[in-house]
């Protein structure tokens, strides 16, 4: 029996650049906050955004759901973004936009396709996640500074991780008052969006509500509540999707006490709580089950996961003290420990992957 799923040859090449791409971001943001690293390419350090959310997460996010769909056009986007990576780490920003705009364009289609075929309150909120990836990539490709576009790109992540958190969500069978309550901060967030553009300060505001109200619908509706009293993987995942929640909310609170930035300590510590703090917690609670999905291996878990885990927001709070203390070291520290802590937590993969071979003998593909 074949147990490799169609277009399986697509996965390891993208899945490799992804990998490449998040090491680039992760330099390129030790560069910038500090730390003297020999021979890399000048330009690297001004890309660590674009490379850590439209390189790293848009191709992995990309590439999870081509895998889930399995189609072969749908591996265009995810193709498209992590080639736009690769050109953005070497220099090449209009080239890169491009095929940044190509890729988000394909994720869209994808989304609005996934409305058509299943229309539901998760499925749009997912579809908008897409379309908010696509406009940050024309605004940041028209030359929108990056402190307008990544209010989109946050958007992006935000409403992609809110609409399948919404799916999962429907077994507690939440009241309609509150799917209207969540559809509401979900409009908020894109207004605050739009508004930002014209009026930076009150956009700004309105987008750390919106924050905000997610954060507490999170933590009052996610299934996390039940999880959390479970065992092994799925008690891990709600640990990691708790922690990424508090971020959400403290960036939100952090937002809404300091005003809107365009650069300087705040700035890192309220977009880094968001970045880091919770889409980065979502990718180590879900990592277990996407990277097996991708590779079409079983499920893993090993409770070495909770390590990287607690140095990833132990970390974050040494950066963010750091920046609210203005001390330039703590915070290069905490930044330091914020990459090894993505270290650990692929190095703790694989042992989980080779534990779970020794265990289960040869690894059947997971349906994700």
């Amino acid at each position: 029996m074949n147990t490799k799923p169609a277009f399986f040859r697509f996965r390891l090449p993208l899945l490799a650049v992804c990998v490449i791409l998040l090491v680039l971001a992760v330099l390129a943001g030790l560069a910038r906050i500090g730390w003297a690293l020999p021979s890399l390419p000048s330009q690297l350090p001004i890309a660590h955004g674009p490379l850590m959310v439209c390189g790293f997460f848009g191709t992995l996010i990309a590439l999870e759901r081509a895998v889930a769909l399995s189609r072969r056009w749908m591996y265009i986007g995810p193709a498209c973004s992590a080639a736009a990576g690769l050109l953005l780490a070497f220099g090449q920003a209009w080239p890169a936009a491009w095929l940044f705009v190509l890729a988000s364009l394909s994720f869209t289609l994808i989304g609005v396709l996934i409305v058509r075929q299943a229309p539901a309150n998760y499925t749009r909120v997912m579809a908008l996640g897409a379309a908010s990836w696509l406009v940050g990539n024309l605004l940041w490709m028209l030359g929108q500074p990056l402190s307008l576009v990544v209010y989109w790109w946050a958007a992006f992540l935000l409403l992609t991780i809110a609409g399948e958190r919404l799916e999962l969500g429907r077994l507690l069978r939440p009241s309609r008052g509150a799917q209207t309550g969540f559809l509401l901060a979900v409009a908020a967030l894109l207004a605050g969006a739009m508004l930002a553009a014209f009026d930076f300060t009150n956009g700004a505001r309105l987008y750390n509500l919106a924050l905000l109200g997610l954060c507490v619908w999170f933590l009052r509706y996610d299934v996390v509540r039940v999880t959390l009293r479970s065992h092994g993987l799925p008690r891990y995942i709600a640990v990691a999707l708790g922690l990424g929640y508090i971020w959400l909310g403290a960036s939100a609170i952090l937002g809404l006490l300091h005003g809107p930035q365009v650069a300087g300590l705040i700035y890192d510590a309220y977009w880094h709580g968001m970045f880091v703090g919770f889409v980065l917690s979502m990718v180590f609670a879900h990592g277990p089950i996407i990277l097996p999905a991708i590779l079409a291996r079983a499920a893993v878990y090993h409770p070495i996961l909770y390590l990287p885990l607690t140095l990833l927001h132990t970390s974050l709070l040494v950066r963010v003290a750091g920046n609210l203390l203005l001390d330039a070291n703590i915070r290069r520290w905490g930044g330091m420990l914020n990459g090894l802590a993505i270290l650990l937590f692929f190095i703790s993969m694989a042992i989980s992957f080779r534990r779970s071979r020794l265990e289960n003998g040869s690894s059947q593909p997971t349906n994700y």
